[in-house]
C-alpha cells in the first residue's frame, strides 16, 4: 500500500467523510529518511516543480553554533544522547530535528531537518 498525504477517510469522531475526488500522484508520500551517525552519505532528489532536496542518510559531523560567542564550527559527533520525537527513533539512534547529540564542544540540539535539508546544524546546550 502506498504512503499518502491525502486527507484521512475518517473524522476524529470516527465518522466517515463523504467521498469525493480520486487519488492523485501529487498526494503520494516518500519513505522517511532515518539519518544515522556514520560515514557521510547524501543523495539529491528531484521533487515537485523540478526543485531538488538533499537527503542526508548519515554523517559524522555537525555544524554547532555557540549562542554565547555567536560562533559556528564544524565538529565531530561523539555519540547519540536522546531523541524526544519518538521512543522508536530514540531506541534506533535516529537523528531528527530536536535530537540531542554529544559533540567535542558538549551536548548540542539539532535544529535542521537532515532528511530534508541535507545538512546537520545544531545549537550548543548550556550545561
Amino acid at each position: 500500500m502506498a504512503r499518502s498525504h491525502a486527507r484521512s477517510k475518517r473524522k476524529y469522531t470516527g465518522k466517515k467523510y463523504k467521498h469525493f475526488g480520486k487519488k492523485r500522484k501529487r498526494e503520494l508520500a516518500r519513505p522517511t529518511i532515518d539519518t544515522e551517525i556514520d560515514n557521510y552519505k547524501v543523495k539529491k532528489q528531484r521533487v515537485l516543480g523540478g526543485n531538488a532536496k538533499l537527503r542526508l542518510f548519515s554523517t559524522k559531523f555537525i555544524n554547532v553554533t555557540d549562542p554565547n560567542l555567536n560562533k559556528t564550527s564544524k565538529v565531530r559527533i561523539l555519540g547519540f544522547d536522546s531523541n524526544t520525537a519518538s521512543k522508536d527513533l530514540n531506541r534506533r539512534h535516529v537523528l531528527t530535528k530536536g535530537a540531542i547529540v554529544e559533540t567535542e564542544l558538549g551536548n548540542a540540539r539539532i535544529t535542521s531537518r537532515p532528511g530534508q535539508h541535507g545538512a546537520l546544524n545544531g545549537v550548543l546546550i548550556p550545561s
